[in-house]
């Protein structure tokens, strides 16, 4: 177990990729200190911490950093491999993990970036139907990997649980200005029941930001910015 404040969280609070390695975090139950980043004046710090991309998050453990939310979850798996182990033991798992990872990453996220950004109702229904076939596959993809249990995990949540999951908030804020329904039972009964499930999990709800939050982001000075920084 890692001492308090030895690992370090440089991110900002309505990031969803931040709020996936808090909630890593929450359930390995590893002490960590938090550093909330202003995205329009970045630290010193989150520049010498990642020269490269520069944006969060950061994870500081000791006098090392690791970068991008997949690989610092990945990471917590490595040095923390007893205590809730997030990716499944067999290679041909881990491997489905990784893909449906950048899927959720590449493809089905961004599609909420593209929604906020659309003005016009014949986009934004165009990006709706995307959305729908996109939740299709996951359902897909849930119910291979649960084997009828309530995670993609299984039992317990696991790599892609934390990955989809942190996201919620987020697209739960969208959805509602867009009079849409990722999670509509009806359409994807199965991942509508994971919604639930997830949503309710206490790692969850103390890693991401309440709706009053996400307003003041997404109204205020960094409205321009996607809900996310990895």
């Amino acid at each position: 177990m890692a001492k308090e404040s030895e690992i370090k969280l440089l991110g900002t609070i309505a990031s969803s990729y931040v709020n996936r390695v808090q909630f890593a975090l929450n359930l390995k139950s590893i002490n960590y200190e938090y550093i909330e980043e202003d995205l329009a004046n970045k630290s010193k710090l989150l520049f010498t911490s990642n020269p490269v991309y520069k944006r969060v998050p950061v994870l500081i453990h000791g006098d090392k950093s690791i970068c991008e939310s997949q690989v610092i979850l990945e990471y917590l798996d490595d040095i923390q491999p007893d205590s809730h182990p997030l990716l499944p033991p067999a290679p041909l798992d881990r491997a489905n993990c990784r893909f449906w990872a950048s899927y959720i990453d590449t493809k089905f996220f961004p599609l909420y970036d593209e929604m906020r950004r659309t003005r016009r109702q014949a986009g934004k229904e165009a990006i709706k139907e995307q959305m729908i076939e996109a939740t299709r596959l996951l359902e897909e993809a849930l119910i291979k990997s649960s084997n009828g249990k309530a995670y993609f995990g299984g039992d317990e949540i696991g790599f892609l649980d934390v990955m989809l999951g942190s996201c919620i908030r987020w697209m739960k804020f969208i959805d509602d200005l867009n009079d849409f329904d990722t999670f509509d039972e009806v359409r994807v009964p199965e991942l509508g029941k994971w919604a639930k499930n997830i949503s309710s999990h206490e790692a969850l709800k103390s890693a991401t930001p309440d709706k009053e939050t996400l307003d003041v982001f997404f109204a205020g000075a960094n409205a321009h910015r996607p809900p996310y920084d990895d």
